[in-house]
């Protein structure tokens, strides 16, 4: 048992050093073809004519399949649009009226080596020479943000995944081939303070990673929550590579606060949780960021020991029948790889986001990535989440099944304020086992 427990804390810190770097990083090399500041694709290399002998729909992808973001294309969004594809190949494939037939989907995937300039060398290749039908995500906020206008340039659809931020937000209106789909601070801190409304919470302490991640989410909650009449203890950021949690928690804990946020990546989250138990630390609100919903976090401390642990997502088996049934599914392909952990909060989307892309291929009967485009972009599509349509070029936040998270009794429940909710708060949370 303790070794089963020891591989699975590797895991989850090979997420966490993925998570981290890949929503942290900032690009440092600039595309190879960085494209004027347009709203419209310059060239068009993805209208090509028709062949009555092509059979296959190529997706193109630069992925990470290995340095230091390899976990994300084992474990986040790799394992969903391999499942995707494969489902869809064994249906026969997609029917494009135009082709008159179905056609399978073929995946050709270069390895980036989690590198930023390489990835973008890479899908202007796949573009460009290989010329494939259709573009999948590189891993990460910053890696979207790099590879967007390239997309967009050549009027390639870009249907993100793992990243989302206010900052990739305020680029979208240059990039309309580019389509966000994981929800982030925008919904997700306004429905924190409903929470604290509806649970009288009226003291916090906040502690953020010194990155992108961190101070977008600590600048929109500090304000959101005054203005609530949530009284702010402490703010306190700290570096990606800290070590030891222990003086700012026993700071949180004698500020008295009823709340605690943690505003950061995984490995930080962890440390924080494992170091408040270590020190009796319990509020009746722990809120922790990315981590905090993967299934593996149970392993990692216990079930009982996170019982309360609140995190962002959310959606679980009782969100709605297509939820379980995407669980179920999930499990079932790839319930014997111990390295895939499913994810409360993105999977659901990230496989979302590729239904939603399908459907338009065979709404618009054409491979034509403009006329796909619009579709997307003006249409509702059926999903595993339920209905899902985009508000200029994002999910609409009425989409989500859910923002809040908690652990209660090994599953975690949505617990927002209003109809996504599976289960009610649990305030104050229970208390950490005793060290």
């Amino acid at each position: 048992m303790r070794k089963r427990s020891i591989a699975k804390l590797v895991l989850a810190l090979l997420l966490a050093v993925a998570l981290l770097a890949g929503c942290a990083q900032t690009p440092k090399t600039p595309p190879s073809s960085e494209p004027t500041d347009t709203t419209g694709p310059t060239e068009s290399p993805s209208a090509k004519p028709i062949d009555p002998n092509k059979d296959t729909i190529v997706f193109g992808a630069a992925r990470s399949q290995s340095g230091v973001f390899a976990v994300f294309d084992e474990s986040v969004f790799g394992p969903i649009y391999r499942m995707w594809a494969d489902e869809i190949n064994a249906d026969g494939g997609l029917y494009v009226e135009e082709y008159g037939k179905k056609m399978k989907i073929e995946l050709k995937v270069y390895d980036d080596t989690s590198d930023l300039g390489t990835m973008t060398r890479l899908y202007e290749k796949l573009i460009l020479e290989d010329k494939v039908d259709f573009l999948l995500p590189p891993v990460s906020t910053a890696f979207l943000y790099a590879l967007a206008p390239i997309a967009n340039r050549y009027g390639y659809i870009l249907m993100g995944a793992e990243g989302g931020s206010a900052t990739l937000k305020e680029s979208i209106a240059k990039y309309p081939y580019f389509f966000s789909t994981l929800n982030f601070s925008d919904t997700q801190i306004p429905a924190l303070v409903d929470l604290c409304k509806e649970q009288n919470i009226t003291s916090a302490y906040i502690v953020y990673i010194e990155d992108l991640h961190g101070t977008e989410y600590s600048g929109a909650a500090v304000p959101a929550l005054a203005s609530a009449g949530v009284d702010i203890k402490g703010i306190k950021s700290v570096p990606p590579d800290i070590q030891d949690m222990t003086p700012i928690l026993n700071d949180a804990k004698e500020s008295g606060a009823q709340a605690f946020f943690m505003f950061a990546y995984p490995d930080q989250n962890y440390l924080a949780i494992g170091q408040a138990m270590a020190i009796g630390y319990n509020p009746d609100v722990f809120l922790v960021g990315p981590g905090g919903s993967f299934e593996v976090v149970k392993l990692i401390f216990g079930e009982q020991a996170i019982e309360g642990l609140i995190g962002w997502g959310a959606w679980n088996e009782k969100s709605s029948e297509t939820a379980a049934a995407f669980a179920k599914k999930f499990m079932d392909k790839w319930g014997d790889h111990p390295e895939i952990s499913i994810d409360w909060w993105g999977h659901i989307i990230y496989y979302a986001g590729l239904e939603v892309l399908a459907q338009a291929i065979e709404r618009a009967g054409t491979l034509d990535n403009a006329v796909v485009r619009d579709i997307i972009a003006t249409e509702k599509f059926d999903t595993m989440m339920g209905e899902v349509y985009f508000t200029d070029n994002l999910i609409a936040g009425e989409c989500y099944l859910g923002n809040i998270g908690q652990w209660q009794n090994g599953v975690f429940e949505v617990i927002d304020v209003g109809d996504t909710r599976t289960a009610d708060p649990i305030v104050p949370k229970p208390a950490w086992p005793a060290a």
